[in-house]
């Protein structure tokens, strides 16, 4: 038992209280980006000799320092509420406590030690925070679990009503597809026109 396995599982209160602390917080803005526009507002320490925000001049907007750190009881906890641990290989689990901490699989890990990571820290119940399931697998998962529970007169009711959707869909197409023919046939331009009126008229007149 390390002495982090020991700390009791940290509360929803310290994470309140540093939302709390981080509304207080002004917005740190980069020196003189309101008045250039090649700056970003995103926040980079001044370092001239006589720039304002550095030194703290009544006025100017107020620069990153010490005393805005956030609360000590929340300090460096994920937005779940856990703790990060980095995680190398499956050994690595057995000191991890899933009540206060949670694995984050280290970037340079392969597939195959990855996925054996993955199934020991479910048998844990240990969280792991940068594994996310795909939307794909998610629909698969759900179309099998609907195939599982209906009956074969539901399975071909379904496969019915997909197969009229499909036809639907093709008139659908071919409709658009006969408007588009229809739509781009030239039309005769009017001084053609005029010209075989003439010759008509001429033709007459002779």
């Amino acid at each position: 038992m390390t002495a982090e396995k020991t700390k009791k599982k940290p509360s929803r209160d310290a994470l309140k209280l540093r939302a709390r602390t981080r509304n207080k917080k002004p917005a740190f803005v980069r020196a003189e980006s309101w008045k250039y526009d090649r700056f970003s507002l995103s926040w980079r320490r001044p370092r001239g000799l006589d720039n304002k925000i550095r030194r703290k001049i009544k006025g100017w907007p107020p620069g990153a320092s010490v005393g805005y750190k956030g609360p000590k009881i929340a300090r460096g906890l994920h937005p779940s509420g856990f703790r990060e641990v980095i995680v190398y290989n499956v050994s690595d689990l057995s000191t991890v406590d899933p009540n206060t901490q949670a694995v984050r699989i280290a970037h340079r890990v392969g597939k195959r030690n990855r996925a054996s990571i993955i199934a020991e820290a479910k048998k844990l119940k240990v969280k792991i925070l940068n594994v996310k399931v795909s939307a794909e697998a998610k629909k698969k998962k759900g179309k099998k679990e609907e195939t599982e529970e209906k009956t074969p007169e539901e399975t071909e009711e379904a496969e019915t009503k997909e197969a009229e959707k499909g036809a639907a869909s093709e008139s659908k197409e071919q409709m658009k597809k006969e408007t588009l023919k229809k739509e781009k046939k030239p039309k005769k331009s009017e001084p053609k026109k005029r010209q075989k009126k003439m010759k008509k008229e001429k033709k007459n007149n002779d």
